[in-house]
Parts: structure tokens; sequence; C-alpha cells
């Protein structure tokens, strides 16, 4: 059996002592080198062909490549994506950790272990584990409970097989739809961005692996959506909109570890700015944790940013920053680091600085106790199943309330099951692909695309086997109609005459998801405007033109503008929501299932003209004879149409609220139609006037609320009055006297019930102690 190395042994794996000092304690006996190696990692056995990168990753990759045996002679930070680069069963992947950390410990004077971390966006990316919806998904759910069950789920999977961090979740605020990340965040709203990342990261972090809060900061808002374009963003913008869900994720759910952003904002790389990194993350919130580079972002100071001359300098500006591990791979942080050290050009309280975080963390998670072995590192005994029926439930929980009824003014939905059999034509190219309900950083969209050997890796049905199944009385048909996005109508005409002879059509289009323009969607999928993919739309303007109902369903990573399709029989919309997808859609469908989700982006009506995001100030609202275009979107932020109905009266709220103090505001809301269902009950706020502009609504609470037919509750919202701060002029949150305006709804387009309150005080500076999140009580009535 390995054990660890008998050096300095008496105090660092003394399991009564703090981790900070166990961690002080190794570091002092630590050569310069044997620090620089904490702060690296290894991707060790894998080609470039084998990840999805292309250049410029290619050129850094070649360049850090190393034998792993040299790679870890003196010990290293951590180990890359040993699950999550090639197909592994769980049981080779956790034989090959236990290998590999033997490897590392054996190799170097002290022995301490690797952390081990993955890719878990939409679950554990390996072979073979629950491919759950993806983040957008979780958002139109506004269910922050269920999210954090799934993180808890991925949590325990990862751990089982020696998994020690994930890089999840993205907490990047949307602000241009164009944008090919648009999948993997939570919406264009910081409340909701920032209340559900919070719940992912306690479900994941309740499970001891550590959450990592990506891509800090500013990297949804690049300039014309191109990823890692420049970012043209004020501080004002930045602190209110883009940092608040960092900082609510560190504060309320206790994230361990952040990413730095490929971003550069105002000339400023993310990944060399000591204001953003160390200033507002450490001095400002007072994070303890571990800063971890995004990958290769360190030589691309270098080779794309140009701020350093080679990646060892670029190395010292990640150092100097803030950024205490480098990954995939050492390249910046490799041996160069400690000639620059001997040089005098980098002070070595730089590396005693980060390697202590580092091993403060390794201390946190048992890898300094003097009882841990590889073996130990992995659960023991039975094989460990990554696709569970408890995972496939949840993922099926939240595949079913993810799903958002935009429009049924025809009442073409639900497709009820009766005793007259209909002929129902299904087309599109999303309708047989169950890839299409699976995010890029999915197992199946990630890796499997070079290895179409294995399929999908998961038990996984297209809408098409699902909706036969949950229709065995109708008679279906199947035309895909055209690719995804190849500009190729050959299927044009059978699909038309598919639809012309059938009683209603369902139409599924949408995207596929892939790395770097592979998808519609994803990792540098970025797009020039918001029209359907390919020649998608014209297939759905043939399929109009017959006078068959036709049922649209989007199945995609981002909204898309749907104004031309209006004539619809019905519109709905799906985020990706994974491999429960297919059943949750066919019970949409057929109305075994009531949809309840919202939408956490807005759905353009045109393609371009439009602004990103439901947050515009007055200026950026349509102002009719100052310009031609209208930006108000087809489908408003929170909006989502049920089988039955909800009326919101009754409402109650304090008139005043004091600058320090907290007021209620309570609804009524019914149920008015015949089904059960459920209504995400949302809380608006507008200050009336400032010194800055403000949005005409902003999302200051929500609540699910699950409501019997003819039933009814009463929503009680605790709003304090720091939850009206805005970042002024001098750029520190503030809570100023004046006018509010309330608003509750279902959406921010649609607001039955209204309040005015005054603020009353003083004027408050608040900080980040500030009181962060709305309470809300949901009572029958």
């Amino acid at each position: 059996m390995t054990v660890l190395h008998p050096v300095g042994r008496s105090r660092w794996t003394d399991r009564d002592l703090d981790p900070g000092v166990r961690a002080g304690a190794l570091l002092a006996d630590m050569t310069l080198e044997e620090k620089i190696a904490q702060l690296g990692s290894v991707w060790h056995g894998f080609g470039m062909e084998n990840t999805g990168e292309v250049a410029p990753m290619q050129e850094v990759f070649a360049a850090g490549s190393r034998p792993f045996g040299t790679a870890v002679e003196r010990g290293i930070g951590h180990l890359t994506r040993v699950f999550g680069t090639r197909p592994v069963t769980a049981e080779e992947g956790r034989e090959r950790v236990v290998e590999m950390q033997r490897q590392v410990v054996d190799a170097s004077r002290f022995g301490i272990p690797a952390i081990v971390h993955e890719e878990c966006l939409t679950g554990f990316t390996t072979l073979g584990a629950t491919v759950y919806p993806a983040a957008l998904a979780w958002a139109a759910t506004f269910d922050p409970e269920l999210i954090e069950t799934m993180a808890a789920a991925i949590g325990a999977d990862m751990r089982a097989v020696g998994v020690h961090q994930g890089l999840s979740p993205v907490l990047d605020v949307v602000r241009d739809y164009r944008w090919g990340r648009v999948e993997e965040t939570l919406g264009e709203d910081p409340y909701v961005v920032a209340t559900l990342g919070s719940a992912y990261v306690k479900g994941l972090e309740s499970q001891g692996v550590v959450a990592t809060l990506k891509h800090f900061a500013g990297y949804s808002a690049s300039r014309g959506a191109r990823n890692h374009a420049p970012v043209p963003m004020g501080p004002r913008e930045l602190r209110e909109i883009i940092l608040p869900p960092f900082e609510t994720a560190l504060r309320t759910g206790g994230a361990r570890s952040v990413m730095n952003s490929y971003a550069e904002i105002d000339g400023v790389p993310a990944g060399a700015d000591p204001a953003l990194l160390t200033g507002i993350l450490r001095d400002e919130w007072g994070f303890t944790g571990v800063v971890v580079s995004d990958y290769w972002s360190i030589p691309f100071l270098a080779t794309m940013h140009r701020i350093a001359a080679d990646a060892t300098e670029a190395g010292a500006l990640a150092l100097e920053a803030g950024i205490d591990v480098e990954l995939p791979d050492a390249i910046g942080y490799g041996a160069g680091l400690a000639d620059l050290v001997r040089a005098g050009r980098v002070p070595e309280e730089w590396i005693d600085r980060a390697a202590h975080r580092v091993l403060r963390q390794k201390a946190e998670l048992g890898l300094l106790d003097p009882d841990w072995t590889p073996q130990g590192s992995v659960a023991a005994g039975a094989d460990v199943d990554l696709d569970g029926p408890g995972n496939r439930e949840i993922a099926r929980q939240l595949a079913e309330r993810s799903i958002i009824l935009l429009a049924n003014d025809h009442a073409a939905l639900p497709l009820t099951p009766g005793s007259a059999p209909r002929r129902i034509a299904v087309v599109g190219p999303c309708a047989d692909d169950p890839q299409a309900f699976m995010g890029c950083y999915s197992f199946p969209n990630h890796v499997l695309g070079d290895f179409p050997e294995y399929g999908v890796g998961v038990a996984a049905d297209s809408l098409w086997t699902a909706l036969r199944a949950e229709l065995p009385g109708d008679t279906l048909t199947l035309q895909p109609g055209c690719p995804i996005r190849d500009e190729d109508r050959s299927g044009f005409a059978a699909a038309v005459e598919a639809a012309t002879e059938a009683d209603v059509c369902i139409a599924v289009v949408g995207d596929r998801a892939g790395l770097f323009g592979r998808g519609t969607s994803g990792e540098g999928c970025d797009v020039p405007d918001l029209t359907l993919p390919g020649v998608q739309g014209e297939l759905l303007t043939r399929l109009l033109a017959t006078g068959t109902p036709v049922v649209v369903v989007v199945v995609s990573g981002r909204p898309y503008a749907l104004g031309d399709y209006e004539q619809a029989a019905a519109l709905v919309q799906a985020f990706m929501p994974g491999e429960e997808g297919g059943a949750a859609l066919a019970g949409v469908l057929s109305g075994r299932i009531n949809p309840s989700g919202k939408l956490p982006v807005q759905i353009p009506r045109l393609a371009g003209g439009q602004p990103g995001t439901y947050l515009q100030p007055p200026l950026g609202a349509f102002s009719e004879g100052v310009s031609n275009l209208d930006p108000t979107p087809l489908f408003g932020f929170g909006h989502g149409r049920s089988y039955t109905t909800f009326a919101y009266d009754e409402l109650q709220a304090d008139t005043e609220l004091r600058t320090d103090g907290e007021l209620t505001v309570a609804v009524r809301v019914r149920n008015t139609g015949s089904r059960d269902g459920t209504e995400i009950v949302q809380l608006y706020l507008h200050d009336v006037q400032a010194e800055v502009t403000r949005p005409l609504r902003q999302l200051a609470g929500f609540a699910r609320v699950p409501l019997a037919a003819g039933a009814s509750a009463r929503v009680t919202f605790t709003l304090h009055a720091d939850r009206t701060a805005f970042v002024g002029r001098d750029l520190r949150h503030v809570v100023d006297p004046g006018e509010l305006e309330l608003f509750v709804g279902p959406s921010a387009t649609e607001l039955p019930a209204m309040a005015k309150v005054t603020l009353v005080g003083d004027r408050r500076t608040v900080g980040h102690d500030r009181v962060l999140h709305t309470p809300v009580l949901i009572e029958p009535a």
C-alpha cells in the first residue's frame, strides 16, 4: 500500500490543526520548485484530437506537452479531466485515478496527492453519466431547490470516483443572445443567475466537491457576441450586472474556487487584473479560496492579448493578479517562473501566497491526511452507476419543469389522446435527434463526436420516439425536411406533403450543440443574427402555408427570432432539456404534463435590431419617431403559458420603506382554470428617479407556486431596502430615498398588480454585507 512520505509529517498531516496552519507548515519545508509545482496541472495521455479544442489552443497545448513522470517529479497541483477527455467507464476511470495518484505520490519528496478536476455543467462530463438539461433550461424552471438536488447528485457521482473539483457553474449574465455560450448560462437576469447559481454551488459543495465559479468576469458581454472578443463595459455595469451572481454564490453558496475569464475589459485582460482578482474578489469580498485559470488563459496573455513577451512573463502577470493554479497544464507556471524569482523579477511571496492557498485546500479535502491513500480516494466495492434511477428522476423533473409554452392562442395544444385517431406529421431536423436535447458540455456532444462507435452514450429518446409512445392511437409520419444548418432544401417537398396530408403538424427546429463551429450553439458557435440556423426558417414558412395547424417546437441553446411564425397554432420553447427531454416534450404536447417553464431570456420578434436583455433603461425602450427599430420582444422575460389560467389580485404593500428597513408585498394568486398547475410569481421594481438611469423593470423576487384547480395562495415577499440598491456615480452600492414602483405578475411584460412605495430616510452606502435575497412565504388563501 502506498503511503505518504515521512518528510515533515509532524504538523502538516495533523488533522487537529487548522488547514491554513498545516499548509504553512508544509510550505516552510518546500523548495521553490516544489512550491511552483503545486501551482500547475497536467493533462496526461491524450492528444488534441480528443479534446474538441482547436487553434489557438493547439499551439499552447503543444508548448506545454510533457511526459507525465517529468510533470509530477516535484508534485503537481491538479490532474486534468481524467474522465472527460476520452470514453472511459466509471471503473476504468477510477483505476486510472488511483494509478495516476500513486505516481504523483511516489514521484515527489512529500508525496502530496493532486486535486482531480472535471467539467460538470450538464452533469458529470464522462461516458455514461446522466445528461441533465443545459443551464439555460435550469433557469427556465425557476426552481433553486431542484437545481441544488441535481448538483448534489452530480457531486456524489464525482466524489465516488475520486474527483475533487467541478468546473461549474457558469455565472455569466447574458448580454447578447448571439453569443454561442448562452446555453451554458442561467439567463439575462442577475438575481436569477445569483439565486440558481448559488443553489448549484450548495448542492455540489454538500458532497465535498469544490464548486468553481466561472467566468470571472465579463466574458458574456463581448463586443459583437464573439467568443474571446473584447468587452466594452464600464465599471458600473460590471459591478451592477456582472459581479452580483459571483458575490452571491461565494457568500451564500460557499464556493471554494473561482475561474478567471478569457475576456479583456477596457483593454485589461481578467487574467492579469489585480483589481478584479485580488481587489474585488479578496479584499472587498473576503474570498479565501483558490483561483484557477481558464484553460490556457495564462499563455493567451502572450499569444492572444499580447501584453506579455512569452508564456513565462504571462505567468508572472497572472500570478501577480491573483491566479493560484494554471489549468489545464503548466505553461506560464513552468520552469521559467523559478528563473524569474531568482532573477528578482517575481517576488517569492507571490509563489508562497498561491501555494499556501492550494495546500490549504488540499488539507480541507483530506489530501494531506496521514492515512490518505490513492486506493482510498475512490469508492470501493460495487460499480458506480452514473446514470441510475435517482439521477434520471431528477433529470426528468428538470426537463418537465423547463419546457415553456410560449403561445397557444388557437388552443391547438394539448394533443390529448382520444378515441378518434389523428394523422400527425412530425417534421424538422431536431425531431429524431436526441443529441439536440444536450448541451455543448455534455459528454455526447463534447467528446463522443470523435468516437461515433459509442453513439449517444446514454439512453435517450428523440421526440419522435417519445411521441410514438405518448400517442399510440395516432398515425405519426416523420420527415426531417432539412438539416440543422446546411442549406439543403431537397427534403422540403416531402415535409410539405406530409404536413398537407396531416391533421396537425409538429415542426421541431433549433440547434445542435458543438465546440468551435462544429455546432450551431456552444463554445465558439457565435452567430451574426438570430435567424434560425440553416434553412429551417424557410421550412417553417412552407409548413405554415399548407393551412394545416402547425405546432412549432424550438429546441435550442439560445432564443431565436420567431416573429415570422406568429401564425403557428402553438409555439413551444425547450432549452436543451437533456436525456429526458424527449419524454418531457411529448408529455407537454399530449397534455400529460402541464407546462410551467418561464423564459430566462426574451424571445425576439426580429433577427436584429433589438437589445439582448430586458434590463433596459428608458432609452432602451421603443421611442416612436426617434428610431425606426422597435426592440419590443415577441415574448418578454419571465413569460410562459399553462394549460390552466391564473389571476392576480388583492395586492398589499407598505407605502413607506426606510432606507435601512424592509417591507412586505403580498398578492393573492388564483388558479382560475380546470387543471392543476404551477405559476411562477414574479416581483419587479422600478426606481422612478435616480442619479443614474435605472431599468424600467428589474426582478426583485420570484416563487414557484403549485395550485390545484380552483385553489388560491397568498404569496408574500419580504423586500429589504438593500435590494433596491444601485451602483452610483462613485461606483458604490447606494440605497437612495425616493419613489419606487413595485409590480407583481407572471412576466416582465404582464404585471397586473402594482403599488407605489416611498423610500424614506438617509441615503445609505452598502457593501458586501448587504442583503442579497428576497425571502418569500406561500400560504393558502
